[in-house]
């Protein structure tokens, strides 16, 4: 590293990201990388690694889902990272050592990238609560790894513009992988009691790539999903071509729990995950089809479907089911019962003449959804004439509801 360099790392690592936000103009731009052909996939070495990612040519995106303590929204998965492997399931790690950087959130907002950052600070969360150490952790191992953001394959560099690049691309490529919504169209949602098959979460999680992720678990507990990529170009620039699993596989048993996170706030209403440059993943799942007319809210619990969500709103397992009517109302519906509209009310699914205001809510694979969450809660399961209360705030039963046209 030449001293130029390095005063300019330690000038930039000691100012705060205030001081210099949006000072800094990318002047570099990355190679120009016509006719390549797709990592992992070549017979004969390729010299050109500024348009070949090698040896690292399989790139992973990697999710968290992390419940104890949770992190990032409660109806998303976070960012791990972006990692190169060597498209054998071994791979290097921190590469250069010159360009590990204590002060990422510096970086990205010298480059005006103030986005970038904010989405960060949502989605790609440390459960130990320092951030910056976290992104500087996946920089400093993963990403000087990429042969494709060297210094060297830039005319007219600037420093640190690769790191920028990285976590943009990283974040990109997330916005098209929402594991929460893949899995919640094939009914697989966060719950307390409920446990699903191996199988069936890496069919789900298949559906909208066409090929395999892989799945981690801890503790029987699934927290960690591996979307893997085959490059054509760069990292910064190129085509990333959905590809199977090499080197580690799953070690989830037969029976996974996938736990809520519990005491988190759902996903900001105004973010919106959009695709990232290049060919995205096809076949992305849409929310479910919206319930319409009149129908009634069958309720399942622990798998069984018992009783139903009468009038008031309120969970009751014996009688007759009460007959809702579902209306269109902005990018979902309201619900109204013979009580009067339907919102949920410090915490609580209420029916009633008073509601002046009724939540839209959405469906998601044919489940009601609140805030994009399909399960709701209660204290204990109601029996004879009981009527439980229906609540979005933790409790010991969890419910899911179902719609029934009538």
């Amino acid at each position: 590293m030449s001293l130029s360099s390095r005063i300019r790392q330690a000038f930039t690592s000691s100012i705060p990201a205030a001081l210099i936000a949006s000072t800094t103009v990318f002047a570099g731009t990355p190679a120009s990388c016509p006719n390549t052909p797709l990592s992992c996939q070549n017979t004969t070495a390729v010299a050109d690694t500024c348009c070949f990612n090698a040896p690292g040519g399989l790139l992973l995106q990697t999710q968290f889902w992390d419940t104890n303590p949770p992190t990032g929204p409660n109806n998303s998965w976070t960012v791990h990272g972006l990692w190169p492997d060597k498209c054998d399931g071994t791979y290097e790690q921190y590469c250069d050592r010159s360009r590990e950087y204590t002060n990422i959130t510096a970086i990205i907002s010298a480059a005006g990238k103030t986005e970038l950052l904010d989405y960060m600070n949502t989605y790609w969360k440390d459960y130990k609560g320092d951030d910056e150490d976290f992104w500087e952790h996946e920089w400093d191992k993963h990403g000087t790894c990429i042969s494709t953001l060297e210094p060297g394959c830039y005319d007219n560099y600037t420093p640190q513009q690769e790191v920028v690049a990285y976590f943009q691309k990283t974040v990109d490529l997330f916005k098209t992988l929402d594991s929460y919504a893949f899995l919640a169209a094939k009914g697989i949602t966060p719950s307390l009691n409920q446990t699903y098959k191996s199988k069936n979460i890496e069919k789900a999680l298949a559906k909208p790539r066409g090929v395999q992720a892989t799945i981690r678990c801890r503790d029987g507990e699934l927290d960690e999903i591996w979307y893997f990529y085959n490059v054509r170009g760069s990292v910064e620039t190129g085509q990333f071509v959905p590809t199977e699993p090499d080197g580690a596989k799953s070690n989830c048993p037969e029976n996974v729990k996938y736990l809520p996170k519990i005491g988190t706030p759902p996903s900001p209403p105004s973010t919106t995950k959009t695709s990232s440059t290049g060919t995205p993943p096809t076949g992305t799942p849409t929310p479910g089809v919206p319930f319409s007319g009149r129908g009634t809210l069958p309720v399942t619990s622990g798998g069984t479907t018992n009783g139903c969500i009468i009038s008031g709103g309120t969970w009751y397992t014996t009688g007759t089911c009460a007959t809702y009517t579902a209306s269109a109302s902005g990018d979902g519906f309201t619900l109204t019962s013979s009580k009067g509209k339907c919102a949920v009310t410090n915490s609580v699914l209420t029916c009633a003449a008073t509601v002046t205001e009724p939540t839209v809510f959405t469906a998601v694979a044919d489940k009601l959804a609140y805030n994009g969450a399909t399960d709701f809660y209660t204290g204990s399961v109601p029996t004879g004439s009981v009527q439980a209360p229906v609540s979005v705030a933790q409790q010991a039963t969890t419910l899911t509801i179902g719609w029934k046209s009538s």
